[in-house]
């Protein structure tokens, strides 16, 4: 859920100095996120850091204790599952949400023998490795990293910015309090903006509407901290990225000043979200109700991110907000 962010403060790192990439370096958590792979795929991500486009699992957890790469105990699953996607150019990046509910082939991993799950079983029997090859599977896009947001951090980073205003195209009733945000624009703290983040049910498309919420607030909060001018400034920078590595576990090879580099001239203008297309929100299936993928236009959105032609098939396949 971190994914903008992070590259939107990656890139202010790169321009304001590498010494903040050692210090964020220094605060983040590291693990073995990734499951080993070919040698020639290995090769193929080495020369993607060099020259190619770039393809990041980035997973959302809400404790820190699941983010170990080891088997995870049945029930911790990742809220949210990401491809953040740098082209090849360096200058747009594309973040693209997989529905956590998908049923799709999981490998076998830890006590899962391997078959049809929902894909966010992986990281309950497999930890962040095993969700980073049923991705791999799923998608045929070799994966140059991993890393994993505690979900909770959004709060923090919302209130260092003072807030956020989030405009909404449909009524959001919280089933956590009596709040109700109607259609309009809404000025929200970290407290709010969590909890807004958090509805499934009592907004449209469920839990699609639940990743659309998540990109409103991720959006207005790199709106804010780019009309601050804080990206071009080290010190006002550097306790932005203290929360946000504090947030962060990153694979053991995943070399952030790479990153940096990789992520410095992307805009925050530049950066499209969207979600992998579906033609079923309620299969029935013996893991519970699932999601099913549209078998022709996901393949497609894959290609075009293995193409690094996504800001393409974007375009020519607009997608529209949850009960629009």
């Amino acid at each position: 859920m971190l994914g903008v962010l992070l590259l939107v403060m990656a890139g202010g790192l790169a321009g304001g100095g590498y010494f903040l990439v050692s210090r964020y370096e220094g605060k983040v958590e590291r693990a073995d996120l990734m499951p080993s792979v070919p040698p020639e795929e290995a090769a193929r991500s080495e020369q993607n850091w060099e020259s190619g486009a770039l393809n990041l699992l980035l997973l959302g957890s809400d404790s820190r204790a699941e983010e170990t790469g080891g088997d995870s105990p049945i029930g911790e699953r990742s809220d949210t599952i990401m491809l953040v996607h740098i082209a090849r150019s360096r200058d747009k990046a594309a973040i693209i949400s997989i529905p956590r509910d998908s049923y799709v082939d999981v490998p076998a991993g830890g006590s899962w023998t391997g078959g049809k799950n929902k894909i966010n079983a992986a990281f309950a029997f497999g930890g962040a490795a095993l969700t980073a090859k049923t991705v791999r599977q799923l998608t045929g896009v070799t994966l140059d990293g991993a890393m994993i947001a505690n979900f909770a951090s959004i709060r923090d980073m919302v209130d260092a910015v003072d807030g956020v205003n989030v405009c909404v195209p449909y009524d959001v009733r919280s089933t956590f309090s009596d709040k109700v945000w109607k259609q309009g624009c809404h000025d929200l703290d970290g407290g709010q903006a969590e909890e807004f983040m958090r509805q499934r049910y009592e907004v449209p498309g469920g839990d699609f509407g639940r990743m659309y919420n998540q990109q409103l607030v991720v959006k207005a909060v790199i709106a804010k901290v780019s009309r601050s001018g804080a990206l071009s400034d080290p010190l006002a920078l550097d306790g932005l990225v203290s929360l946000v590595a504090d947030s962060l576990t990153v694979d053991r090879d995943l070399e952030l000043r790479d990153l940096a580099f990789a992520v410095k001239g992307i805009k925050p203008s530049a950066i499209s979200y969207a979600t992998v297309p579906y033609t079923n929100a309620g299969l029935r299936t013996s893991a519970g109700s699932a999601v099913k993928l549209d078998a022709k236009k996901s393949a497609a959105m894959f290609t075009a991110i293995k193409d690094d032609t996504i800001d393409q098939w974007l375009a020519a396949n607009p997608q529209k907000a949850p009960g629009s």
